[in-house]
């Protein structure tokens, strides 16, 4: 695998592995561990205020001095703050999703922040890149949490052919294997979330990485698909709940108050029952929990030696 390319250069990392932006799950503390390993470390502002973010930056940089980024939902009711705020930090890399981070791209800029957004569609993509961001995550719908419709193995190859820029692939990648994958449909990195929320520095609780250890292939399902915006969740009590009220024709509004917390209920309170446990289809080949340096470590030296194996060196 080669260590440097045209994104790792761009972003000021060791490896091409973006961390992903998990609201409630990434937090300062695996964001600091990820970029001390070499990756990009990422901060998931989700709808939290920005004080709360602003402690997260804290803690990152009170760890580390490499690089990291924060993940901005631009759906979030406090999204102008959090711009500002990043703004103010001088953070050195933006992530973004649900929506268009257009009217924010020059005020990035002129502090030299670095803009990735997260895209589903080649016409999301090539729209982006004519606003100037820096790179792009494509991200598959294998992935947890918020998804659009392509996979991630049809998605690359479309978007990396439609732009200049720097691809990153997202979704149902989680080891050297998925790494390859990606690199061969010709993205130059890769981002990964569940895998990294069974390391040992992510404050999730242990409830809601034991979930994911123990899922199996089918586990991870799509549920909310009726209101626009749907969400890949581990199956339980609350999955169950949502689907009923979908087959009964609820509204939209009666589906999001269901859902209003839930996520907060799994990752921080443990309950994994009723909450909901946000993982991608990478779940069946997570089997473990282990610190972020020796989970990069892993995937690194995987990649190598699968492309060793195949007779060749990937370059960027």
């Amino acid at each position: 695998m080669s260590r440097k390319n045209q994104l790792t250069a761009i972003l000021g990392i060791d490896f091409p592995i973006i961390q992903g932006g998990m609201a409630w799950v990434a937090t300062g503390e695996l964001a600091a561990e990820v970029s001390k390993a070499g990756g990009l470390g990422v901060i998931g502002a989700g709808n939290a205020p920005a004080d709360l973010v602003r402690q997260e930056i804290i803690k990152v940089k009170q760890r580390t001095d490499k690089p990291y980024a924060v993940n901005i939902m631009l759906l979030s009711p406090f999204v102008d703050e959090i711009v500002e705020l990043v703004i103010e930090e001088r953070v050195p890399v933006v992530t973004t999703g649900a929506g268009n981070p257009g009217k924010y791209i020059a005020a990035f800029k002129e502090v030299g922040t670095r803009v990735i957004p997260v895209v589903p569609s080649v016409a999301l993509a090539r729209r982006m890149e004519k606003l100037g961001v820096d790179c792009l995550i494509a991200e598959g719908n294998e992935a947890g949490g918020h998804i659009g419709e392509l996979t991630t193995m049809v998605l690359i190859p479309q978007i990396v052919d439609a732009v200049k820029i720097p691809v990153i692939a997202a979704g149902g990648i989680a080891d050297g294997r998925g790494i390859v994958a990606a690199l061969a449909l010709g993205a130059q990195g890769v981002q990964l979330g569940t895998r990294f929320v069974c390391s040992e520095e992510c404050t999730a609780h242990p409830n809601f990485k034991e979930a994911i250890i123990k899922a199996k292939d089918r586990d991870a399902v799509v549920t909310g698909r009726s209101t626009g915006h749907p969400v890949r969740n581990l199956r339980n009590k609350l999955t169950r709940e949502i689907e009923r009220l979908e087959k009964s024709g609820a509204s939209k509004e009666e589906i999001e108050e269901l859902g209003a917390g839930r996520l907060r209920l799994a990752v921080i309170e443990g309950n994994v029952n009723e909450g909901s446990v946000m993982a991608g289809q990478s779940t069946g080949i997570i089997n473990n929990i282990k610190t972020v340096k020796e989970i990069i470590t892993d995937l690194v030296e995987e990649t190598e030696q699968i492309i060793n194996r195949l007779g060749g060196e990937y370059n960027g």
